[in-house]
């Protein structure tokens, strides 16, 4: 298949205009200007549209929160517990959720979707397609974070039932017991595999939930708002030698120097929604703009439900508006953001070998008349 006669926007590369895209097998095989297109095979005639690699959305609770479906499809939090490591987001979602189809056609092809924020720590979270009837088939196979919650959340959930965490002190406390336990748990596994002589730890799943995390072949993610809660999760994960990200990081703007110096990645939104609690106190559209400007690697996400993931793209736009760069902004959906949660190496842009997700617009994708004329995830054409 062909995708011809476009403006290609690669995110990895200048963009072409009259450009074509390749696919073959469920990969880009090829993009490059219209006097390089291959003469034989399918067309699709993109008339002068945008073609833009699929939106990933890097942040969000899609599948895991049901809709319309009220407490029988609510799968965010499970507040028996305020340290769940062990709960995995692929035992959760419901891929036959509508919303997946919505997402689809609106162009987001790949999210990162797991467990809400009501523990210290929730869970992990899985990063999956948005087309498919099993969600084993739609993951991204060893594309995963654990979720780790500071802030209001967890002190208001525990706090109504007069339990830990109350404070923000037990909050970081929970998260440094389980990470010191899982440290001490994976220490007495290696020295008994090492000395036969030596005992081994009686099998414990947060512990084995946490030991990748710890070894950095899982990032952490951590859910944060304000400026404090956001320097805590840097102040934790330097502690531990952990690879992380900052989800929200809403107050982002007030630090964003500080942020910059510890290279710390920022995954923003959702940007279109009220200060509906204190710790949003700051909350700008301006915040990925001023983010990026101090250095900052930017993605930015819809956390839905909380705002659907089909207007992924319009939070992009509204970025743009705030004082982003255009560029920038496209790229916090799709190249940056797959770079952010770890995808890259199979989506984000169009380069050959990765795969085959492609939104083909009537305009620039964030300008707001822009309609998604197509969307190929995997080389197959969706109806949308």
């Amino acid at each position: 298949m062909l995708i011809v006669n476009g403006i290609v926007l690669p995110m990895e590369g200048p963009a072409i205009k009259g450009g074509y895209v390749q696919m073959r097998g469920g990969k880009i095989a090829a993009v490059g200007p219209m006097a390089e297109a291959p003469a034989d095979g399918e067309r699709w005639d993109a008339a002068g549209g945008y073609v833009v690699p699929g939106f990933v959305d890097a942040h969000c609770h899609l599948g895991v929160c049901g809709d319309s479906m009220g407490v029988e499809g609510d799968e965010c939090n499970d507040m028996s517990d305020p340290v769940l490591p062990q709960l995995r987001a692929i035992d959760g979602v419901n891929p036959m959720d509508r919303y997946f189809a919505q997402a689809a056609a609106a162009g987001v092809t790949t999210v990162l979707t797991g467990p809400g924020s009501a523990n210290p720590i929730a869970g992990q979270f899985v990063a999956m397609k948005t087309v498919g009837r099993c969600v084993d088939d739609m993951v991204l196979p060893g594309v995963a974070c654990m979720k780790f919650s500071l802030g209001e959340n967890p002190k208001m959930t525990y706090g109504e039932k007069r339990e830990t965490p109350m404070t923000r002190m037990a909050t970081a406390a929970l998260i440094r017991e389980a990470l010191y336990q899982a440290k001490e748990y994976g220490e007495k596994k290696e020295k008994a595999e090492k000395d036969p002589d030596a005992d081994a730890p009686d099998y414990d799943a947060k512990c084995e939930a946490l030991l990748p995390v710890l070894r950095r072949d899982m990032p952490a993610h951590f859910h944060a708002h304000r400026a404090d809660d956001i320097l805590t999760a840097v102040r934790i994960a330097k502690e531990f030698h952990l690879d992380y990200v900052i989800v929200h990081g809403t107050d982002g703007h007030l630090i964003a120097d500080i942020l910059a110096r510890e290279r710390a990645r920022v995954i923003c939104g959702p940007l279109l929604t009220d200060r509906s609690k204190p710790e949003l106190y700051h909350q700008s559209v301006e915040n990925p703009a001023a983010l990026r400007r101090a250095g900052v690697q930017v993605a930015i996400c819809t956390d839905h439900p909380e705002l659907p993931a089909e207007y992924l793209p319009l939070s992009a736009a509204i970025a743009v508006r705030a004082g982003m760069n255009r560029r920038d902004a496209l790229a916090a959906i799709t190249i940056d953001a797959a770079r952010i949660v770890g995808v890259d190496g199979r989506v984000g842009s169009l380069r050959p070998g990765k795969d085959a997700d492609v939104v083909v617009c009537s305009a620039h994708p964030l300008e707001l008349e822009s309609r998604v004329k197509a969307v190929f995830i995997d080389g197959k054409r969706l109806s949308v």
